[in-house]
């Protein structure tokens, strides 16, 4: 502990508010909310700890509260600054992105559309759907059943929905402002349970339709019946209420909490949430943190009703989402919370092998690459390797790995510009200078490692660019190939010499994924150079020429030998003007001249 932490921690209050964690970058790496400051900081640094506590308070060098006056303001600003600081140790959601829902739009004809953004616009919203399949499967009954507008046609010119009967916007008698409402109101019955009186009016209608002998009508409700059962009725029903609910429940163990949620809506379970993460304050502060996240900041939908386990302080939970939070004691409300429990437990435990396996390829393969190096974990590792044929189109890759795992959108190629022919070492000096230049510029994070794909000499290359011409001061590695193009040796130091890794560790994997990463990388930006420069011709070097005349040209006269015996009449006649044609004929016959 340095001294800064420790004249902090003598004076920290004994009140509620929020902590930020803060590693030697200045980067705020974790946000915490207590009831008391004091007590729930000192403890990351008193006692033991399991392994995933370690690794956090290893980071910290400093750190930052907000007192608050309540508990309630403090759960609000931790959600705030975890929303803007995007802490690499807070809890993040499994899945990114918000689930589907339909909506019925406001306009004058509405139509029924699938949506993630939920919106104050007067639509209707029902949902939501456990996946996109789920909501465009109902769409698609609904589509058969309701007549709403699915084309952008002006009323009198009918569309293809409008000859199924699947369209009545755009014919000549589109629908009144009345009859769009009882659509309305059916779908939203419709979607709120009352399905059944549907399917039994078609069943009427079927059996009348047969009576009729209308046998093809009879088959078109016969499948509407059949659609609707295989897309509505193969959810059993839960509660017999009719009350829309979320319930939750969840597991913890080593640091790790499993949350499962049940979705209900009109008394059936339509689809359930798995969220898996690592947490570091008290089981009941972290799910009362992801609660309010799920709703507050993952913007779904707020149900009638919140149930929650036993234990969870459902008052601060009503008072920041506003809906009713409720902790069942008997009878079936409280078997599906501990159903939703069970599930998380059962969850985490058949997870738990997958996770440490991937931790072990990755974060702890990261803290041993940093151990053997004798240097901080290096948490974002940057990697460089050059690509050329003989000097010919000479290019360079960077590639990010961000704890253990690649960072593709941090990825970058870089066009080779000062140095002329296969000359690896200047390639590598301009390709540093070129990154870091920037970094420095642009204020951007710094690496904790570079990895050079190379020897001794690129090493050295980068080094004298980092040091010398830059002043930074980075730790730098080399990986070095063997005859079969296989990662050999990694170098380290200066002068380098061989680190040795066992060649079974994670460490030796993870160094040997980061060079064969940035090789594909630079390869591929490479063969995709090359690939241009072969339908490149003089054509494209002459002013006023571009690909639309090059193509006209080539397919007029065939070969740019023929251009070149075309004059200057025959040239015009394609529609080029005639100071672009002599532009043509002058530069094709210069080059013939320089060729002889």
């Amino acid at each position: 502990m340095n001294r800064t932490i420790s004249e902090k921690l003598a004076v920290l209050p004994a009140k509620p508010g929020c902590y930020l964690m803060k590693d030697r970058h200045g980067t705020v790496i974790y946000v915490g909310k207590s009831k008391a400051l004091r007590n729930r900081v000192r403890s990351y640094f008193t006692g033991a700890h399991d392994q995933k506590t370690q690794r956090l308070v290893q980071e910290i060098v400093d750190f930052e509260y907000v007192v608050t006056s309540s508990e309630m303001e403090a759960l609000i600003l931790e959600m705030n600054l975890i929303k803007k600081y995007d802490p690499r140790y807070n809890i993040m959601l499994k899945d990114d992105k918000s689930y589907p829902y339909l909506k019925i739009t406001s306009e004058r004809h509405p139509r029924l559309l699938i949506t993630r953004k939920l919106k104050k616009d007067k639509g209707k919203y029902f949902g939501p759907y456990p996946n996109v399949i789920a909501a465009k499967e109902t769409k698609k009954l609904l589509d058969r059943l309701y007549p709403l507008r699915k084309c952008n046609n002006p009323s009198g010119r009918p569309c293809l929905y409008y000859h199924m009967n699947q369209c009545r916007a755009c014919g000549d008698n589109p629908l009144s402002t009345e009859e769009y409402q009882a659509i309305i109101q059916e779908i939203t019955s419709f979607l709120q349970g009352g399905f059944k009186d549907i399917k039994q009016n078609l069943k009427e209608k079927m059996l009348e339709a047969s009576e009729q002998l209308n046998f093809e009508r009879a088959k078109e409700y016969r499948d509407q019946i059949q659609h609707i059962e295989s897309v509505m009725e193969q959810q059993k029903m839960t509660l017999n209420d009719n009350v829309n609910r979320d319930i939750f429940g969840y597991s913890y163990d080593k640091s790790w909490m499993c949350v499962q949620v049940f979705f209900v809506r009109q008394g059936k379970l339509i689809e359930r949430d798995v969220s898996l993460f690592p947490f570091f304050d008290t089981p009941e502060e972290t799910f009362l943190s992801f609660i309010g996240r799920f709703y507050l900041h993952e913007q779904h939908i707020k149900p009638k009703q919140i149930l929650v386990p036993i234990g969870t302080d459902t008052d601060i939970l009503k008072e920041l989402l506003e809906v009713e939070v409720h902790t069942p004691y008997r009878g079936k409300k409280k078997e599906l919370v501990e159903l939703a429990s069970e599930n998380a437990k059962i969850a985490l435990k058949e997870k738990f092998s997958l996770i440490e396996r991937d931790e072990e390829r990755t974060i702890l393969a990261v803290e041993k690459l940093g151990e053997e190096l004798n240097i901080a974990t290096p948490h974002r590792i940057e990697a460089f390797d050059n690509s050329n044929i003989q000097g010919t189109s000479p290019v360079s890759a960077m590639i990010v790995f961000v704890d253990g795992k690649p960072s593709k959108k941090d990825y970058r190629k870089y066009k080779i510009k000062d140095v002329k022919g296969p000359d690896d070492y200047e390639t590598m000096r301009e390709v540093i200078r070129r990154r870091y230049t920037r970094v420095l510029k642009e204020d951007l994070p710094l690496p904790d490692l570079i990895v050079i794909d190379g020897g001794k000499g690129q090493m050295s290359a980068a080094l004298d660019v980092l040091e010398n011409e830059l002043g930074l001061d980075i730790p730098l590695c080399g990986l070095a190939k063997d005859d079969r193009h296989r990662t050999s040796e990694l170098l380290y130091g200066d002068p380098p010499e061989v680190v040795s890794l066992s060649r079974k560790s994670q460490e030796f994997y993870l160094v040997q994924r980061i060079q064969d990463e940035v090789h594909r990388f630079a390869i591929s930006f490479h063969r995709q150079l090359r690939g241009k420069s072969l339908f490149q011709s003089e054509l494209d070097n002459i002013p006023g020429v571009g690909e639309k005349r090059r193509k006209l040209l080539l397919q007029h006269f065939k070969s740019i030998d023929e251009i070149k015996r075309a004059d200057l009449k025959e040239i015009t006649k394609l529609g080029i003007p005639s100071n672009t044609a002599k532009e043509i004929i002058n530069f094709l016959n210069k080059s013939k001249e320089e060729e002889r």
